[in-house]
């Protein structure tokens, strides 16, 4: 149990992009040379990759932070800053990876070798050589890189299996697996004996169907009783669920009541309860199972499940139960993806910013802000120039003035100060 993590928190950032540079020609014999300061590189991005050698997601217990290369400045010479290297970061297929603010779905990486980016490094900013103009020929200004923020992220791995065995502890549903497959999992006969999920696969009709054996349930499991919450995840990508009961009752239990409280705790999962399902009637080779069979038959009935009676003991019943489940796969939709529902970009849009009155003070805050006035020479008059002009083609004067600013009143952005003009 304790090296399997099937869900973790993790943070990562994206690189910052690299400043632009603020330089100008300088040669022996040229007078007055041009400005030639280089952009600054982009940042590195946060990509993942599915990788089929990992299986648990433990490795991340040891190390949850994650950050991608800055990209480095401009220089002198136009010279360009090199770009950030990205940073790859190794999951194991069928991790869904969520926004932990939004619980959005970021990625869901349910492809063996699939990569997919999920932020994006910030823009190098540009040298003072980009703002040279006919009327503005030494520009002593530069842009700064894209800042990148950090970003907090919870990781779940959900089994990738095309069959899912559920049933209570001690029903036979590893005994099953290992019968039907060539897997061999821990079997005993006490509860809880398989405590992560285990997959299996078998050959029908020229193909492959994996099975999956998820750790028994209990009444209480979608509220997280026992092992419930740590392992319905791993049914939630399933086609098919065998749904496998202790026919025989050996443990004092009716099979027909541990059938219903089952369903009864994968309808408060999720929709789980409307997944298709065989039963699975297990120990048929003890006392009392073909009474119990007959009762389950006419319980089940109105639902139209199959019933297929098995006995894992002596490997009987078990050619029949997989054909039938390979036959109905035919007929089933893929296994699910979760679809992305955000895309994290980490290159700010120019213009986004808020005006705020805090008693007779108009604030302007924002990321872009933050970077415009990074961009800013304040003794330079060409600089402040371009400055009042984006101001204006950012919206940000008419936003002040919308927001009831007069001639005279005092704007702030950021920690610095400046007085309302028309």
């Amino acid at each position: 149990m304790g090296n399997f993590v099937d869900h973790v928190k993790i943070t990562a950032k994206a690189g910052n992009g690299g400043n632009g540079s603020l330089s100008f020609h300088r040669e022996k014999y040229v007078l007055n040379g041009g400005p030639d300061g280089g952009d600054g590189g982009n940042g590195g991005d946060v990509l993942l990759y599915a990788d089929p050698n990992m299986h648990t997601l433990l490795d991340f217990r040891f190390k949850s932070k994650y950050t991608a290369q800055n990209g480095q400045d401009g220089g002198a010479a136009l010279c360009t800053g090199k770009r950030g290297e990205n940073l790859i970061i190794k999951v194991p297929v069928g991790t869904v990876l969520r926004d932990e603010e939004t619980g959005a779905v970021v990625a869901d990486m349910d492809k063996p070798g699939e990569t997919r980016r999920i932020l994006k490094g910030g823009r190098g900013g540009w040298g003072n050589a980009h703002f040279a103009t006919p009327t503005r020929q030494a520009p002593n200004f530069a842009k700064p890189g894209v800042k990148t923020e950090v970003h907090t992220f919870l990781m779940e791995l959900k089994t990738i299996a095309d069959v899912g065995l559920v049933g209570y502890p001690n029903v036979g549903k590893s005994s099953i697996l290992s019968v039907t497959t060539a897997a061999k999992p821990k079997v005993g006969n006490y509860h809880f004996t398989t405590l992560t999920p285990n997959l299996g696969i078998v050959r029908r009709y020229g193909k492959d169907i994996v099975l999956a054996d998820i750790p028994g349930l209990i009444e209480g499991a979608a509220e997280g009783a026992g092992l419930g919450h740590d392992f319905l995840r791993h049914v939630e990508r399933t086609r098919l669920l065998l749904h496998v009961v202790d026919i025989s009752g050996s443990e004092g239990r009716i099979p027909m009541e541990d059938f219903d409280q089952i369903n009864k705790e994968l309808a408060g999962y999720g929709e789980l309860a409307q997944r298709p399902q065989i039963v699975v009637c297990n120990k048929m080779d003890l006392p009392d199972a073909d009474e119990f069979l007959e009762m389950m038959r006419e319980h089940v009935a109105p639902l139209g499940y199959q019933v297929f009676p098995v006995s894992a003991a002596t490997r009987q019943g078990f050619d029949e139960l997989m054909n039938a489940t390979a036959k109905m796969l035919e007929d089933l939709p893929p296994i699910v993806h979760f679809e992305e529902e955000v895309e994290l970009d980490e290159s700010i849009k120019p213009g986004t910013f808020e005006v705020n009155r805090v008693g007779g003070v108009f604030e302007v805050t924002g990321s872009s802000v933050e970077r415009l006035l990074d961009s800013v020479n304040f003794d330079d008059e060409e600089s402040m120039n371009w400055f009042h002009r984006t101001l204006r083609r950012w919206g940000i004067i008419d936003a002040l003035r919308q927001a009831g600013a007069k001639e005279g009143d005092t704007v702030q952005l950021m920690d610095m100060e400046f007085d309302f003009v028309e």
